[in-house]
């Protein structure tokens, strides 16, 4: 008998992935000063698209800084939502380090991708509404970046079901940081890099994760890849490899649910680029 799925589509999401809900709650939360000098953020890419989807429906100047691998798709889409666009650091916290010494300039709103408690908590709602659509799953699948889809998932199931990360083999820090007990510095690197390439897992995810996330298992680059043809051969759907990441893991069999386990998959993004994704 197989194992009843159910996938939680955020790859449809408004702004391609879950998270506008982050930062929409992080910008609501201080509107006033968002107002007053805009909102600055590094990311990526899908929390920035995020962030300047959320600052043009409010009306705000956005400001983002990327590192030179985040996707040309990425990028292009940014500057259609009108930010102001910065592409410096070879990896996140490179494009973070600028953001940070950027905004003590500007004054502007920080959004910060994930270690900010309204991040968190506007990410939650996302397992508050599968919660709500599907009640009663075991275990909830999520890919895991810098911690703060996860720990806003986790927190919310708080123990109610079995949250398990599953992150690329070629950067993992939430795998690491369990491994260790404490969060650690990882080399990032792989096909989902621009997404889930965070070299140390927040320590606000950290503090919610290391209580109410079960396991972290990891996935290789050709399996994440492999379900991305696969989503898009069956579902005719679109997802990036870090949206497809979470998927991976249950059909590739790296976790593996017992016969009548119910299973929830959040796909956590579509921004993918079509001129190398994949079709079987």
């Amino acid at each position: 008998m197989q194992s009843p799925t159910t996938l939680k589509l955020e790859l449809t999401q408004v702004a391609g992935s879950f998270k506008p809900r982050g930062a929409f709650n992080s910008i609501l939360s201080q509107l006033d000063r968002a107002k007053e000098a805009g909102v600055i953020a590094a990311s990526g890419g899908n929390h920035g698209i995020a962030t300047a989807y959320a600052a043009r429906q409010l009306g705000l100047r956005a400001e983002i800084f990327v590192p030179v691998i985040s996707s040309p798709v990425k990028q292009r889409r940014l500057r259609d939502l009108g930010a102001v666009l910065n592409v410096v650091g070879d990896n996140y916290y490179g494009a973070l380090a600028a953001c940070i010494e950027r905004q003590k300039q500007t004054g502007a709103l920080d959004v910060h991708a994930y270690n900010k408690p309204e991040t968190l908590a506007g990410q939650g709602t996302c397992g508050r509404e599968l919660n709500w659509q599907e009640p009663g799953l075991d275990t909830v699948l999520v890919a895991t970046g810098g911690g703060g889809f996860i720990a806003g998932i986790a927190a919310w199931y708080a123990g109610s079901a079995r949250v398990i990360s599953v992150e690329p083999e070629s950067s993992h820090c939430l795998a690491a940081a369990m491994r260790a007990g404490h969060p650690v510095d990882v080399s990032v690197g792989g096909v989902a890099a621009d997404s889930l390439g965070a070299t140390r897992i927040g320590e606000l995810s950290w503090e919610i994760c290391k209580r109410h996330v079960e396991r972290a298992v990891t996935v290789t680059d050709a399996a994440i890849l492999e379900t991305q043809g696969l989503v898009w051969q069956h579902l005719r759907m679109i997802a990036e490899p870090g949206g497809a990441t979470a998927l991976a893991a249950l059909l590739s069999g790296v976790y593996k649910p017992l016969p009548t386990e119910r299973v929830g998959v959040f796909m956590c993004g579509g921004n993918a680029d079509l001129s190398v994704l994949i079709q079987p």
